[in-house]
């Protein structure tokens, strides 16, 4: 993977699109629909993946089939530790958020808060204890908020490329 992206013209665009949509679709296809052949398909996504323009593919699992009925984000304030010799807290809970399969998505913020995270969980009763049994319990978290979601107006993995 290279550190600067490759310039995109626009049939990249359109297979990223048609990818976005449908990861499964075959390249025979995705050529009728933009125009080239499968193998020139297959030539800008393999161009694609190597410049890790594509990350990875993925199956999207909805919560709800998996038991998953709650989701919630959570903002969590950190505790400012100067000691040089403890581990910063900032490390120590990138490390911690890793282990825990409730948290979906963690994001550093700018402003008042220093992460959100997004979690899904079973119910009431798992997002309590994972919140008073793991979250306030890691030595850098000093406080977090949360509000539950109510209804998902719009949800997309696609980027607008």
């Amino acid at each position: 993977m290279t550190d600067s992206a490759p310039a995109l013209d626009k049939l990249d665009r359109a297979i990223l699109r048609r990818l976005q949509d449908n990861g499964r679709e075959t390249y025979e296809v995705i050529g009728e629909q933009v125009g080239l052949s499968a193998s020139a398909v297959l030539r800008r996504v393999k161009r694609l993946e190597d410049s890790g323009t594509i990350a990875r593919y993925v199956a999207l699992v909805r919560p709800q089939a998996v038991g998953l009925q709650l989701a919630a984000y959570l903002t969590v304030r950190l505790e400012k530790n100067t000691d040089v010799h403890k581990r910063s807290p900032m490390d120590a809970f990138r490390a911690a958020v890793q282990t825990w399969p409730e948290v979906v998505e963690c994001v550093s913020l700018t402003g008042e808060m220093d992460y959100v995270l997004r979690v899904v969980v079973r119910d009431m009763g798992h997002y309590s204890r994972f919140v008073l049994e793991t979250l306030l319990k890691h030595p850098s978290v000093q406080d977090c908020k949360t509000s539950f979601v109510l209804d998902t107006v719009k949800s997309t993995t696609a980027m607008p490329v």
